[in-house]
């Protein structure tokens, strides 16, 4: 007499090497397989045809919860019982038994190399594919407290040891030295359909590697491919991969500053959408060329900081680039709102406002090919200050000049950032915060971020905007020194002036005030915030949460 049995059930798209994994364990000593039970009544519910549809309503039984009580979790021989399941066979009427008791894993398969194999046979649609359901049954399972083990095929063709040893101690069972091979030809537990659908697999004899270069995709499945990818790419994010694989595809996936940033939403183009689908065309301009505009700007206590006039910049700077097609002014400030209040983003966030010139038509430089309209994104982080602003910063002088207004004028505020990232390489491979660049006459211009100041003698001293930017948070500083009854001037200063400076600070909107203590290996006055950068860094604070626009619907509580 048999004895209860512990059931495994895989769950997959049609083509998904879901015939080789099952014979894969069907080679254990402690397991017996299941191939497809639920397809007859599968075929009774959908009324969908097959050319083997009579004979196997004719041998299998057509009720799906007499196979879920009698087949699936009927007495067995072995410890367990592998059931090989297609996502879209489990179809409405089915008992809550099938999810509730046994082992469940997900194997996806790219859309890319399951559409074109399973047209073969049968004509793809989105039901065939099934990959919504599959997706279903990964949040049923999850919402249940009990994720499903997801597994890509890709994984288990290049390194089929590691993924199916990773997948048994995900299932908490022993893996299997024999589960790695197995004779070519038919099984005595293929289903019938298997002269239709197992001709490559009864050639093998393991799983072997994917061919190195594609064949041709056909065009008549472009719009199945649009459909499925979307929720083969949801899926894949939880897929486990083998070691191997890390070391020779992917980095780690790595741990975020804020951790709450993880499930953030951003604008992109007209709409908002999750962090890992925030994505542009790769015909946008931004990727082409670096051909954009972008905006820093801060968020306190219900209010967006200086927004208006970070709006003004960075219109300024579109219409310096000659962008065409560009949104309004309130379209853009409806798109931050709309962006700050979908994240409940009130107070310690930073916006990265990017307007890009849009999506081209063909690849190339010419914004001839620009003909669908600007792009804008709106990414809003849960983002405190960036810098250490009580203890202060390590600057070094980075070799790398700043553009020159004859080159690049750093007024436009363009996303081509090359410039300050040679030099911010400069500063990390020095282990400073950030580097100051010179321009090109060796006088100082700004960081690789911000911009710079200093106090000799009570006065404050910063450069000329010729060569840096001038800052939105600069200018605000420059109003606050004159409010503070301090002297200001703006000129240019050599380095020296710097190493021999009582204070200095920079600003921006990512730091706001931002003391430096060291520059070069000199000690900036005593090494400690100076009375003058604390003055200013308060009436910074209190003017920040007193002014800014104010998010629509927002209540301070």
């Amino acid at each position: 007499m048999g004895e209860e049995i512990e059931v495994i059930h895989s769950w997959s798209a049609p083509r998904s090497l879901s015939t080789s994994l099952m014979y894969s364990f069907s080679q254990r000593n402690d397991i017996e397989v299941l191939d497809e039970p639920l397809y007859a009544n599968f075929l009774r519910v959908t009324g969908v045809d097959r050319p083997y549809k009579e004979e196997l309503r004719s041998e299998m039984e057509n009720d799906g919860n007499k196979v879920v009580k009698e087949v699936i979790f009927g007495a067995g021989v072995k410890k367990y019982r592998y059931c090989k399941h297609i996502a879209k066979q489990r179809v409405p009427g089915l008992t809550n038994e099938l999810m509730k008791r046994g082992k469940h894993f997900i194997l996806i398969r790219n859309p890319l190399d399951i559409l074109p194999s399973f047209e073969k046979v049968v004509p793809p649609s989105f039901l065939e594919m099934g990959l919504a359901e599959l997706v279903s049954i990964y949040s049923e399972l999850s919402e249940s407290g009990r994720p499903p083990p997801v597994i890509d095929a890709a994984d288990l063709r290049e390194n089929p040891e590691a993924t199916l040893r990773g997948l048994c101690e995900d299932l908490d069972i022993p893996f299997q030295d024999s589960m790695l091979r197995w004779e070519a030809g038919p099984k005595p537990f293929d289903g019938i359909w298997a002269p239709w659908w197992y001709k490559s697999v009864h050639k093998s004899t393991g799983f072997s590697p994917a061919k190195k270069y594609p064949t041709p995709f056909p065009t008549s499945l472009y719009d199945m491919l649009e459909q499925s990818l979307p929720f083969y790419n949801m899926l894949k994010r939880h897929a486990r991969r083998s070691s191997s694989n890390y070391l020779n595809s992917t980095l780690p996936h790595p741990s975020l500053p804020v951790p709450a940033n993880e499930k953030l939403l951003a604008w992109v183009g007209d709409e908002i959408v999750p962090r890992e689908t925030a994505k542009v065309s790769v015909f946008d301009s931004i990727v082409q060329g670096g051909d954009g505009v972008w905006e820093g700007l801060r968020v306190y206590g219900g209010k967006v900081f200086k927004l208006e006039e970070h709006l003004d910049r960075m219109l300024d700077s579109a219409k310096a680039l000659a962008f065409s097609n560009v949104p309004t002014r309130e379209e853009v400030k409806e798109a931050i709102f709309r962006t700050l209040l979908r994240n409940g983003m009130f107070d310690n966030a930073h916006i990265r406002l990017t307007l890009t010139r849009g999506k081209k038509v063909t690849s190339g430089m010419s914004p001839s090919f620009n003909r669908c309209g600007c792009t804008l994104i709106v990414l809003a982080e849960w983002k405190p200050p960036v810098y250490d602003n009580e203890k202060g910063l390590m600057l070094v002088t980075a070799t790398t000049r700043r553009n020159s207004p004859n080159n690049l004028d750093s007024k436009i505020h363009h996303n081509n950032l090359l410039n300050n990232i040679l030099a911010k390489i400069e500063g990390n491979n020095a282990g400073a915060d950030d580097a100051i660049m010179l321009d090109k006459d060796g006088y100082v211009s700004e960081t690789n971020a911000t911009n710079i100041f200093l106090v000799k003698k009570g006065r404050v001293v910063t450069p000329h905007a010729d060569y840096c930017l001038p800052g939105i948070t600069r200018a605000t500083v420059m109003e606050l020194v004159l409010k503070e009854s301090l002297a200001l001037e703006e000129r240019r200063i050599s380095l020296s002036e710097f190493h021999t400076a009582d204070e200095v600070w920079t600003t921006g909107t990512m730091g706001e005030l931002s003391p430096v203590v060291k520059i070069d290996g000199r000690i900036v006055g005593d090494g400690r915030v100076g009375p003058i950068t604390l003055r200013l860094q308060n009436a910074y604070k209190n003017l920040s949460k007193d002014s800014g626009v104010p998010i629509p619907t927002y209540e301070k509580s």
